[in-house]
């Protein structure tokens, strides 16, 4: 057919939009090249105008220039010749006349004879009387009489302001010079003439042109506003189309190509390459199922004049996509030929939804068809719209009897109505001012049905029949357990009085429970009160015990006569001090528990303070041949009580030296760590077992057994330091292997920390956690 032709696609002016497409689509390269020629032109005679001008500036220039060429190489010829024909012996201005002929084309010229020292012995035109010298005729800073005739023609501006070409030429034997002075003016005016002219001629050209320029600027400027407004007119037609999902067509009938939008490219995903499109490209991406383009051009050609169709054409991406077409046949005026043009929009979403409907409702049907109860919806004027199968044999209705579209009387009519033995409602209300109502029917076969009735929005309603036999068969046996369960409940509220009084006898033991604990923490509090008094009345005549046999082992007043007794001596000295330091753990022990510590934290260098700490066991360790080294940065101190920090680092270096074997070593050192100082005591004694571990640090508590101890001690070392630790607000943690060694870590605030201690001390509990323990010792 000849709309099949091939062509590409665009839109036609008269045809679409009223409006021109912009030719990105149809010829960029032209269009590029409009868009460079609107500035290029302009300049162009921008261009043109300004080498027009220089170029007749030049030329003038050129043309006088060449004026007083010519008239210099005259002058300087006209002066060698007069200083030929004057006669050196006896020259008058009559002579000068001769040589100077009265003529137009020597206007102003004058001759002027001069002798050596520059005197003007004649002249013609004559001067005036008071110009007797060459220098007072060319003024004082003249160079012709000093170069002569080796100047030639020169330009020179006499005293009066006039501009002439000067030559001189010496006289033979030397005995003077002629000089020719001859005004630029006259030679000029024909140039100046000659220049206006052109000048005229320029300005006329230069407006021609500009005018021209001016005229072009503006209807470029014009153009490019045309432009400007059509495409964003094209753009929001786009904008529009593609918002709204649709694409717009011209299809020139005669031609046999067709022009597509922007967003109809878009809607397939291609890509826009040519102008037009084919007839049979379009063609060829409609589905089969759908029909063709060749059926609706014999419709055009048969004076159809609209169109409302919907096909599905074949997208960038394989994919079928739903269009519905409607176009109007338009007639081009300019050349009568036959356009369709229109819309087509994408139906996709409706298409599937129309699907999805259509499957929901099928659904829906099979999904009715399957409940076990009878099923029917009525609309607005009471015709039937869906039921299922069992409200059909609950009336004995055929498929044929229950069509959708008839009425209520019409069905109900051919139907049976089931035989009811008692109704029972339960929200019974006509369903005339109602939105709903259910009630409950026993039917003649003994079966219990449960039909509700309900509004629907539309105005219509729906009828659901459940079978509830099952249900009310529970229900008579939920009122037997109903009535059981009335039993049981007043059984409960039996039991609900006796646990009231069981509670009422819990309440009364906890209340002597708590009398019982007051008194018991009055005794340990009185406990501990004699543990301190007793600690400090031991002490007096242990002093004394100490002291006399310290004086009776060094025989201060004399020997005792038998070595034996210095020896009982030692023994009793030594005893009594061991029994002192027992006493004075005691004591402190007693005074922690009585709250009677009081610290005074401060700064204290540690080096002197480990120095000081580590010096009493030296000896002990020279026996023991224990190596016992500090690494204590310089400069660093500790906040701590001095005492309480003496007691804590000699208990821990005490039992460190105590418990490592002959030839081990103990490491004191001190480290910073952020807001904390850590104070680490290690040895590599005999270590401590895992599971004694829990038990260090509670009051008389050691890890050796009672019958294999081989060191004394009285087991409060311990507690006393992690006590005085914690009363500075640190903490002291133990780590150990068996026959490995161990390692004491001691944690105190750092320098910087005061608030810190002091708010720690201040919070301290009234009894710290190793008083407490060593109260629940003593007391078992």
């Amino acid at each position: 057919m000849p709309e099949a032709g091939s062509a590409s696609f665009s839109a036609r002016a008269d045809s679409t939009l009223a409006v021109s497409w912009p030719g990105h689509a149809r010829q960029p390269r032209f269009a590029q090249a409009e868009r460079w020629l609107r500035f290029a032109v302009p300049g162009s005679l921008a261009v043109f105008l300004a080498c027009l001008v220089g170029l007749a500036a030049l030329h003038i220039r050129g043309q006088r220039a060449e004026i007083l060429s010519v008239a210099q190489v005259e002058v300087e010829g006209f002066a060698r010749l007069a200083a030929r024909a004057v006669d050196p012996a006896g020259a008058v201005a009559a002579d000068l006349r001769a040589l100077l002929p009265e003529s137009g084309r020597h206007s102003g010229r004058r001759l002027l004879l001069v002798r050596p020292d520059t005197r003007i012995v004649a002249a013609h035109p004559p001067l005036p009387a008071d110009l007797q010298t060459l220098s007072q005729v060319l003024g004082a800073s003249e160079p012709l009489s000093g170069l002569g005739e080796r100047a030639g023609a020169i330009v020179l501006e006499l005293p009066g302001g006039e501009t002439v070409l000067a030559a001189m030429h010496s006289l033979p034997g030397g005995v003077g010079q002629v000089a020719v002075l001859q005004p630029v003016e006259p030679l000029l005016r024909g140039w100046s003439a000659r220049t206006r002219d052109q000048i005229v001629l320029i300005a006329a050209a230069s407006i021609v042109i500009v005018g021209v320029g001016l005229a072009y600027a503006l209807q470029t400027r014009q153009a490019a506003r045309a432009d400007c407004a059509r495409e964003k007119i094209r753009g929001r037609l786009e904008t529009a189309l593609r918002r709204g999902a649709c694409g717009l067509w011209d299809w020139d009938v005669a031609r046999g190509r067709i022009y597509w939008s922007d967003s109809m490219y878009g809607l397939l995903g291609y890509r826009r390459q040519h102008e037009y499109l084919s007839f049979g490209d379009v063609n060829g991406l409609v589905h089969p199922d759908d029909g063709d383009l060749y059926s609706l051009a014999r419709g055009l050609a048969a004076n159809q004049t609209t169109i409302d169709h919907a096909f599905r054409m074949r997208g960038a991406d394989g994919a079928y996509v739903w269009f519905r077409a409607r176009a109007e046949v338009v007639v081009n005026a300019g050349d009568g030929s036959r356009h369709l043009v229109g819309i087509a929009t994408d139906i996709s979403e409706q298409r599937a939804l129309e699907e999805v409907n259509a499957a929901a409702d099928m659904r829906l049907r099979d999904a009715v068809e399957a409940i076990s109860e009878a099923f029917v919806l009525w609309d607005t004027g009471n015709r039937l719209v869906l039921c299922n199968s069992k409200f059909r044999h609950l009336h004995a209705l055929s498929p044929e009897d229950a069509r959708a579209g008839q009425s209520y009387a019409e069905v109900m009519g051919r139907g049976v109505l089931p035989q009811v033995r008692r109704e029972s409602p339960e929200a019974g209300m006509a369903l005339g001012g109602m939105a709903s109502r259910t009630f409950e029917a026993e039917l003649a076969d003994g079966r219990w049905l449960q039909i509700s009735e309900r509004r629907t929005k539309d105005g219509g309603y729906v009828s659901v029949g459940t079978d509830i036999t099952s249900l009310k068969r529970h229900q008579e046996q939920l009122q037997a357990s109903e009535r059981e369960l009335i039993e049981t409940v007043k059984d409960l509220k039996r039991s609900r009085r006796t646990l009231e009084l069981q509670t009422q006898q819990l309440a009364d033991l906890a209340e002597r429970y708590l009398d019982q604990k007051a008194v018991a923490e009055a005794a340990n509090q009185a406990k501990a009160e004699f543990l301190a008094n007793m600690s400090h009345e031991l002490r007096t005549p242990l002093n004394a015990i100490i002291g006399f046999a310290d004086v009776m082992e060094n025989a201060v007043l004399g020997p005792l006569g038998t070595p034996r007794y210095t020896e009982y001596c030692r023994d009793i000295r030594e005893s009594g001090s061991h029994l002192l330091s027992m006493i004075d753990d005691i004591l402190d022990m007693a005074r922690l528990e009585a709250r009677r510590v009081r610290l005074n934290p401060r700064a204290i260098p540690a080096e002197a303070a480990i120095s000081s700490a580590v010096a009493p066991f030296a000896a002990v360790a020279h026996e023991k041949s224990i190596t016992v080294s500090t690494d204590v940065p310089p400069d660093l101190d500790l906040l701590a009580d001095p005492a309480a920090l003496q007691q804590i680092l000699a208990n821990l270096v005490q039992n460190a030296v105590k418990f490592t074997p002959t030839g081990g070593r103990v490491a004191v050192r001190v480290r910073r760590a952020g807001a904390s100082t850590h104070l680490y005591v290690v040895d590599n004694g005999i270590g401590i077992p895992r599971s004694d571990l829990a038990r260090l640090g509670r009051p008389f508590t050691q890890v050796e057994a009672q019958m294999t101890r081989t060191h004394k001690g009285s087991g409060l070392g311990l507690a006393i330091t992690r006590s005085m630790v914690e009363l500075h607000g640190g903490s002291l943690r133990i780590r150990s292997e068996q026959s490995v060694g161990t390692i004491v870590l001691v944690r105190l605030p750092a320098m910087g920390a005061d608030r810190t201690v002091a708010d720690a001390v201040a919070r301290a509990p009234s009894k710290p956690r190793a008083t407490r323990r060593l109260a629940r010792s003593v007391a078992a």
